[in-house]
């Protein structure tokens, strides 16, 4: 399995199809701690990070926004004492795309930097 978080995504015009079963499938290995959640019929990326306190959350979420403004894609994210639940599929499309997946192995990686420096 590719390094998910080295792609850069793709502009998308909506007329794409969203990711099928199979697709979506062959991409899950690599984000494996996302789970695959479904809200009105469309399949999201979602995944809880814990941090010590509200900063650290506050932090992270930033980060997460500024990677997700140079993409050009953006999640739904929830910040709260401790943790940061974030989300990601494409509205456009109603659906998942790559781009979900590569944005879920960016926010990964943010996430696994913040571990090694807090250590």
């Amino acid at each position: 399995m590719q390094d998910l978080s080295r792609f850069k995504c793709v502009p998308c015009s909506g007329s794409e199809p969203a990711l099928d079963e199979e697709q979506i499938a062959q991409l899950k290995p690599g984000v494996p701690d996302w789970n695959l959640v479904h809200r009105g019929g469309v399949p999201h990326l979602e995944r809880v990070f814990r941090f010590p306190d509200f900063a650290s959350a506050l932090h992270f979420t930033n980060q997460i926004g500024e990677i997700a403004e140079e993409e050009d894609h953006h999640p739904s994210l929830l910040t709260e004492w401790g943790r940061v639940t974030a989300t990601w599929w494409t509205h456009k499309i109603k659906g998942l795309h790559k781009n979900d997946f590569i944005m879920a192995a960016k926010t990964d990686r943010i996430y696994s930097d913040i571990q090694a420096q807090s250590t």
